[in-house]
């Protein structure tokens, strides 16, 4: 529906890692959830919560000191709902040009008013409404 935009980059630290020594995939998904919702905010989305993530398999580890690259492309707008596919790249920290795909992941969000029950997006743009 939508371009890949770079939503997110961050160079891992020593405390975001797991006692193997590579980084804790908590930390991973949590970036994923933030770098969506930038995705959904872009087209309309106010205040979101996250309803569904698909499966998220991990190709390749994370180091220290990597740069992680986190890009989210819109897939589908729906009345209240945007899911945003979210790809996952790691520069190596010791060789910027070599840059692995760690995951990807599709991400759904549905705006909700103060209340928590789920509104119309502010201005879906030229998309098409779905649900």
């Amino acid at each position: 529906m939508t371009e890949k935009h770079p939503a997110i980059r961050v160079m891992m630290m020593p405390r975001d890692t797991n006692p193997n020594g590579t980084i804790f995939g908590g930390v991973i998904l949590s970036y994923l959830d933030q770098a969506g919702a930038e995705g959904a905010k872009r087209v309309g989305a106010e205040r979101i919560v996250t309803v569904a993530m698909k499966e998220v398999i991990f190709h390749e580890p994370v180091f220290v000191g990597d740069l992680v690259s986190f890009y989210d492309r819109v897939i589908r707008i729906g009345r209240s709902s945007v899911t945003v596919e979210v790809s996952v790249e790691a520069s190596r920290r010791w060789n910027r040009e070599e840059s692995v795909q760690v995951t990807r992941a599709e991400i759904t969000y549905v705006n909700i008013n103060p209340e928590g029950q789920p509104v119309p997006l502010r201005n879906p743009g030229k998309a098409d409404i779905e649900d």
